[in-house]
Parts: C-alpha cells; structure tokens; sequence
C-alpha cells in the first residue's frame, strides 16, 4: 500500500529538520537534491518558473527518496491549492500571509467539507492513487500540513492572531521581503532586522507553533538554529549552481566576482 504518511509534519515539533530551496523547476534536478539527503525541499511556484505540471514532476522524483517536498505557490489561492493537493503536495507554504482571516481560509482550502472548502475529486487525483486509498477522503486531511509565510509589517503587527488559527502547523519568516518592508532592503543581516527576526521566532515557538526561515548565511542559519527553530533552509539550487559555476572559471580565466559585505539570504 501506498505510504501517505506526512514525515515532515510528524517530525515538525519533534526534531529540527535541514532544507534546501528547489527553483530549478525540473524533476531531474529536484531528483540530485532528494539524493543529497536534504531533510525537506521547497518545490518554489512564487519565485521559480514553476507550474502545476512542473511542481507534479518534481514530487513525483522525489517520492522515492525520504527527503519531503514542501510545495510554495505563487499565491493563497484556493483552486491553486485544491490543484496542488490534488498532486500529492501535502505541505504548503503559503506565501504573504498578513491577516489572521487569510491564515483561516487557507486552512479551509486543504480540508474537505464539512471542516473545510477542497473540492472532492479524488477519482481524478494522484493524492489518492486515483481512488485506490480506500479510506483517502477520510485520512487526507491530517496529513495536510500548513506554513504561512510572514514576510511583511502588517504580517508582524497581525502575528498574535494569525498564531491562534488551529490548523496552522508553522510560521515560516521571509527575510528578503520583510527587510525590505522594515527598510533595510537587500540587507537581512541589518541589527535591526536580526532583531525582529529572533523575537519573532521566539514568538512562534512560544504560541506552540514551529518556526522557519532561510538563510544562506551559514553564520545565521546556525544562530536560528540555536534559537530552536524547527524548520530551516540552509540554501537554494540556483545560488549553489552558480556559485560552483563561477568558481571552477575563475580557475582558468581572471573573473572579478562582486563581494558581498551583507549576510545572503540567497
């Protein structure tokens, strides 16, 4: 039988769990990633060139691999997360999310009725092996787990609401859009925006929510994880690829790379 077991979500409050940002946008390298021992993968439909059939490539590679798939799309829309569901995403991390009435209704979008608003149609879904999970339409809804992404000043000020949602497994902080937001763009490594980072983390925690980030910054992602967050993103594909890219030429030709003074989020 097909094993639907959320593992991401089982361990989320139990142990910290090491990820890397997927924006490649194909099974095949969502495939090298898995293979690397990765403890969760953020498939990226906001910022990556991702679409429902893509996002369906890369969780079918990674499904033979113990690596999990955390599926971000473009937006908080419900027919988008009926779709993704519908593929066998079963954790989401939704984007944007400034307002405890958004962080409710993307709860309701990945519960059937009566606790929730998902279209039934598991006949046509790979989330139910196309109705060969018996007992899928009453099991599915615990599997589902929901990140909501506070990247921004009116997410801050909304957070002690958005955190007494039930449904809401985690808080994930988006550094590049809230130093922007908090005016130190570009910057996340500002004292400033440190700050604000750690209290919230904290914050989350405390609400008995688990928190995450990203950070590329190994300096950074260690201190979060010190701080205990559960869930933390040490890197992203691209940046990996380009970095190796850039260094194996500069060996043979004279190449100025530009030099950062600020901690990358990227």
């Amino acid at each position: 039988m097909v094993n639907t077991v959320n593992y991401f979500k089982q361990k989320l409050k139990n142990e910290q769990q090491i990820g890397m940002w997927v924006g490649l946008a194909d099974g095949y390298c969502a495939e090298i990633a898995a293979n690397a021992g990765y403890d969760w993968l953020l498939i990226d439909g906001e910022h990556a060139p991702n679409d429902v059939r893509s996002i369906l490539a890369q969780l079918q590679s990674l499904a033979a691999y113990p690596s999990q798939a955390v599926v971000r799309p473009v937006s908080g829309d419900v027919p988008l997360i009926k779709q993704l569901l519908d593929i066998g995403a079963q954790t989401l991390l939704i984007p944007m999310v400034e307002s405890a009435e958004q962080a409710e209704l993307m709860v309701k979008a990945t519960r059937y009725p009566p606790e929730g608003i998902r279209g039934v149609g598991a006949a046509l879904a790979r989330a139910s092996r196309w109705n060969n999970i018996p007992d899928y339409l009453q099991t599915a809804d615990e599997q589902i787990c929901v990140l909501v992404q506070v990247e921004s000043k009116k997410g801050l000020d909304n957070l002690d609401e958005i955190l007494k949602v039930d449904g809401i497994d985690g808080v994930f902080i988006g550094p590049a859009d809230l130093s922007a937001a908090l005016g130190y763009r570009g910057n996340p490594g500002h004292e400033y925006v440190q700050n604000i980072i750690v209290q919230t983390i904290q914050k989350i925690r405390e609400a008995g929510k688990a928190a995450g980030i990203l950070s590329a910054d190994e300096k950074l992602a260690k201190r979060y994880l010190e701080l205990g967050t559960e869930f933390v993103a040490v890197g992203v594909d691209t940046s990996l690829l380009m970095k190796s890219m850039k260094q194996l030429l500069s060996k043979f030709k004279n190449v100025d790379e530009p030099v950062s003074t600020t901690p990358s989020i990227y």
